[in-house]
C-alpha cells in the first residue's frame, strides 16, 4: 500500500525520530533527577491540596458572602473518586511544570550542540530581571483575582442564585477549575507588558499597531469580562480597569524600548531624574499630600461608605490600626510610601521624555523611525523614500483610511501617492507610473478637495477590491470564475444578498441587541425565579418537598441566561433580516413573490411559535416535569436538578414546541417561495448535520441532550416532508414554480 507521504517527508520524520532518540539517550543519565523533581512536585501538590488548598479556596469563596448566604453555599463531589482524581490531575500538571526547568538545564549541552540553545547578547542579570518581573507580574495578577475579584464575584453569584431559588451547590471539579483557570487568566494578563514589549522590540508587531488599536483592546477587555464575570457593573469595572491600566503601562514600556532601539541611545535613569528633578520632587510631595488629605479631610469615611454600599467587608482603618504603630508614625509611613510611588511614576515619565526627544526619528532624521501616521500631508510628501520602502500595501491602505476617518483627505491621497511612487520605482516603472504618481501627488496637494473625496474613496476602494480579488484568486488558484463554480455557483449571489442587507446591519444589530438585553434583564431581575416558582407550584401536592435546583458551576445560571437571550434575539431578528433581504433574494431567483409575503412569513411563524409555547407551558411542561418528579419520588430519590438541565427542559417543552410547530410551516412557506419538494426530500442529510450543530451550541454539554433536541427536530422535519408530499402530490405540483437557484 502506497504511503500518503512523499519520500522527503518520510525522510524528515525519520531524521526527527533519530534525533529525538539520540537526544534522550544523551540525557538519559540525568532523567532520574528530573523525575525526582517531578515526583516531589506531584506529592507536594497532592499533600497541599488535601491539607491546605481546599480550605483556602473555600475561604476565598465565602470571604465576602453574607453569613446567611455562606451557610447555604456548599461544595460537593458528584462521583466517589472525583476528589482524589482531581488532586492527582492537578499534581501531575504541577509536577510536569516544575520538572521543565531542570530538564532544560540538564539538556543544555545537547541543545547547544544542535544549535537550539539561544546565544543572546543580553547579559544574565538583565535576563534575570526580566524573569523576576514576569514572575512578579504573574503573582500580582493572581493575588488580585484571589483577594479582590473572587470574593466579590462569589458573593454576587451566591446571592443571585438564592434569590432565584437556585441552591449555590458547586461541583468540586467545576468550582476548582473555575477558580484556577480564572486566576491563571489574571496571572497571564499580568504578562501583558512583557508580551507587548517583546513583540514590539522584535518587530513581529509594530508598536504603532498596539498604540493605534487601543480602542479595540479596550472593547476586547470588556467583552471578555462580560463573558467570564457576573453582569453587575461593579464586577465589570473590577475586571476591566486593572487590565486597561496594564495595557497603558504596556504601551509605555513598548514605546520606551522601541524608541531606545531605533535611536541606539541608552536609558539613563539618574540623568533623567536630574533633568526633571522639579517634576519628580513635586510628584513625591503630591503623593504624600494626597495621603494626608485622605485621612484628614474625610476621604476614609467616604471610601468606607462606598464599600458598605457595595456590600464589601473591606474597610479603611485608622492609620496604624492593627500594626502596633501610633497614628502619626503610621501616617508618615503611608505618606512616604505613596510619595515614593508617585516619584517612580514621575521618573518613568522623565525617562520617556528624555529618550523620546533624543530619538533618531526626531533629531537625527532616521527614516526608519518616522511614524507616518503622526505627519500631516506636507510631512508625508517631504518624508524620505525609506519611510515607505518597507511598507506593505495593506499598511498604506490602513494609514490612508485612518486619515479619511480623521477628515484629512489630502493626507490620505499623499500617503497613497508616496507609496505608489516608491514601490513603482522599485519595480522598474519609475519613469512611467512613478512620474504619474508624483504628478497625482502634486495634483492631490492642490486639488485634494477638487478631485473630490469620491476620487480618493474610489482609489481606496479599488485597492481594497484588488486586495480582496487577490485573496480570492490565491484561495482558488487564480480563477475567480472557477472559484464561483468551486463554491457551488453561489459566490456572486451570496455577495449580492450580503451587500443588500449590509446597509441595514445597524438596524439588525440594534434589534438583536435590544431583544437580547431585554430578555437578559428580565431573567436577571426576577424572571428566572418567577418561572421556577410557577413550575414548582405545578408539582403534585403530595410530594410536598418541591424541586431542589442547584448550580454545579459558579456561572452556570448566567451562561444559560446568555444563551437563552441570544436564542430569542436571533428569533426576533429573523423577520427583519428576511424583510431587508427579500428584494435581493427575489432578484437572484431564490424566492418568488412580492415583499408583502414577508408579513405572511412573520405572521405564520409567530403564530406557530406562540401557539406552541402556550400549549407547552400550559400542559406539556407541567406534565413532563410532574411525571419526572413523581417517578423520582416513588423511587425514594432526593429530587435535585442541575439548573441548566432543568431550565433547558423548560425551554424544550415550551418554546421548543413552538419551534417544532414552525418547522412544517417554514417548509410550506419555502415551497410557496420556490423551493421544490424534491429539495427537502433529498437534502435531509444536510439538514440533519445542521440540526445537530444547532443542538450542540444551544444545549448543555451533553451528548444525550444534544440527541434529545435533534430527534424531535428531525421528526418535525419528517412531518413537514410528509405534509409537502400531500400538498404537492409527491412533487408534481409545487405551490410555486421552482426558483432559479434550483437549477444551478
Amino acid at each position: 500500500m502506497a504511503s500518503a507521504l512523499d519520500e522527503d517527508t518520510q525522510q524528515s520524520l525519520a531524521d526527527g525520530r533519530e534525533s529525538a532518540k539520540a537526544f534522550l539517550r544523551s540525557v538519559q543519565k540525568d532523567l532520574q533527577k528530573v523525575f525526582i523533581v517531578f515526583l516531589l512536585g506531584f506529592l507536594a501538590t497532592f499533600w497541599a491540596l488535601r491539607i491546605y488548598v481546599w480550605d483556602t479556596l473555600r475561604g476565598i469563596t465565602e470571604a465576602n458572602m453574607d453569613p446567611a448566604v455562606a451557610a447555604e453555599a456548599d461544595v460537593i463531589a458528584t462521583t466517589p473518586f472525583e476528589v482524589i482524581l482531581l488532586q492527582a490531575k492537578i499534581g501531575l500538571i504541577v509536577g510536569a511544570i516544575v520538572a521543565i526547568p531542570p530538564f532544560i538545564y540538564v539538556s543544555r549541552d545537547e541543545l547547544r550542540a544542535r544549535g537550539a540553545w539561544p546565544r543572546s547578547p543580553v547579559s544574565r542579570w538583565k535576563l534575570a530581571a526580566i524573569g523576576l518581573l514576569g514572575a512578579g507580574l504573574f503573582t500580582v495578577g493572581v493575588a488580585y483575582g484571589v483577594f479582590a475579584f473572587f470574593p466579590i464575584m462569589f458573593s454576587f453569584l451566591a446571592g443571585f442564585g438564592l434569590e432565584a431559588g437556585i441552591q449555590p451547590t458547586y461541583g468540586i471539579v467545576m468550582w476548582t477549575e473555575f477558580i484556577v483557570f480564572l486566576s491563571l487568566s489574571f496571572g497571564l494578563a499580568g504578562q501583558m507588558p512583557l508580551m507587548v514589549t517583546g513583540l514590539s522590540y522584535s518587530g513581529i508587531v509594530q508598536y504603532e499597531t498596539f498604540r493605534d488599536k487601543w480602542r479595540y483592546a479596550v472593547v476586547a477587555i470588556f467583552v471578555f469580562g462580560a463573558v467570564f464575570s457576573p453582569p453587575d457593573p461593579f464586577t465589570q469595572l473590577m475586571w476591566a480597569f486593572p487590565l486597561i491600566v496594564l495595557y497603558g503601562f504596556s504601551l509605555y514600556l513598548a514605546k520606551l524600548v522601541v524608541t531606545a532601539q531605533r535611536s541606539s541611545d541608552g536609558i539613563r535613569v539618574l540623568g533623567s531624574v536630574r533633568n526633571h528633578w522639579n517634576v519628580v520632587g513635586g510628584a513625591a510631595v503630591l503623593g504624600g499630600g494626597l495621603v494626608y488629605a485622605f485621612y484628614e479631610y474625610g476621604g476614609r469615611d467616604g471610601a468606607n461608605g462606598l464599600l458598605r454600599w457595595a456590600n464589601s467587608d473591606w474597610r479603611f482603618l485608622e492609620p496604624g490600626a492593627g500594626l502596633g504603630v501610633d497614628p502619626v508614625t503610621a501616617a508618615a509611613i503611608y505618606a512616604a510610601a505613596w510619595g515614593i510611588a508617585f516619584a517612580l511614576l514621575a521618573t518613568l515619565w522623565a525617562v520617556f521624555t528624555d529618550l523620546d526627544t533624543t530619538s533618531a526619528g526626531y533629531q537625527y532624521g532616521d527614516p526608519t523611525a518616522i511614524d507616518v501616521s503622526e505627519l500631516d500631508a506636507a510631512g508625508v510628501r517631504a518624508a524620505p523614500d525609506d519611510a515607505f520602502a518597507e511598507m506593505e500595501e495593506g499598511e498604506s491602505l490602513a494609514l490612508a483610511q485612518a486619515a479619511i476617518e480623521d477628515d484629512d483627505a489630502e493626507k490620505a491621497q499623499a500617503i497613497l501617492d508616496r507609496f505608489d511612487a516608491v514601490h513603482d520605482g522599485e519595480d522598474g516603472d519609475g519613469d512611467g507610473d512613478g512620474t504619474d504618481s508624483s504628478g497625482a501627488s502634486a495634483g492631490g496637494g492642490s486639488g485634494g478637495s477638487g478631485g473630490g473625496s469620491g476620487g480618493l474613496m474610489g482609489s481606496v476602494q479599488d485597492r481594497s477590491s484588488r486586495a480582496g480579488s487577490t485573496f480570492l484568486s490565491e484561495l482558488t488558484d487564480g480563477d475567480e470564475e472557477d472559484a464561483e463554480d468551486d463554491i457551488g455557483g453561489y459566490y456572486k449571489d451570496l455577495r449580492f444578498i450580503f451587500d443588500s442587507v449590509r446597509s441595514r446591519s445597524f438596524r439588525l444589530v440594534a434589534v438583536f441587541s435590544s431583544v437580547m438585553a431585554l430578555v437578559f434583564t428580565w431573567l436577571y431581575l426576577g424572571g428566572l425565579a418567577t418561572v421556577r416558582n410557577d413550575l414548582e407550584r405545578r408539582v403534585p401536592a403530595e410530594l410536598g418537598g418541591g424541586i431542589n435546583i442547584i448550580t454545579l458551576h459558579p456561572v452556570e445560571a448566567l451562561i444559560f441566561m446568555v444563551k437563552f437571550s441570544v436564542l430569542l434575539g436571533l428569533v426576533a431578528v429573523f423577520p427583519f433580516l428576511l424583510y431587508y433581504a427579500w428584494p435581493a433574494l427575489r432578484e437572484r431567483g431564490f424566492v418568488a413573490g412580492r415583499i408583502y409575503q414577508v408579513y405572511l412569513w412573520a405572521g405564520a411563524l409567530l403564530t406557530g411559535l406562540v401557539g406552541g409555547f402556550a400549549l407547552g407551558y400550559a400542559y406539556i411542561a407541567p406534565g413532563i416535569i410532574g411525571w419526572l418528579v413523581t417517578d423520582a419520588e416513588l423511587a425514594n430519590m432526593i429530587i435535585t436538578y442541575q439548573v441548566s438541565d432543568f431550565l433547558w427542559l423548560v425551554v424544550y417543552t415550551t418554546i421548543g414546541i413552538g419551534f417544532l410547530a414552525d418547522i412544517p410551516v417554514v417548509m410550506l412557506l419555502l415551497n410557496k417561495a420556490g423551493v421544490p419538494y424534491d429539495v427537502f426530500r433529498e437534502r435531509w442529510r444536510e439538514v440533519t448535520v445542521g440540526t445537530m450543530l444547532f443542538a450542540a451550541v444551544f444545549t448543555p454539554a451533553d451528548v444525550i441532550t444534544m440527541f434529545l433536541a435533534t430527534l424531535p427536530l428531525m421528526a418535525a422535519y419528517g412531518v413537514g416532508v410528509g405534509v409537502l408530499f400531500l400538498v404537492t402530490f409527491g412533487g408534481r405540483r409545487n405551490l410555486s414554480p421552482p426558483a432559479d437557484f434550483v437549477g444551478r
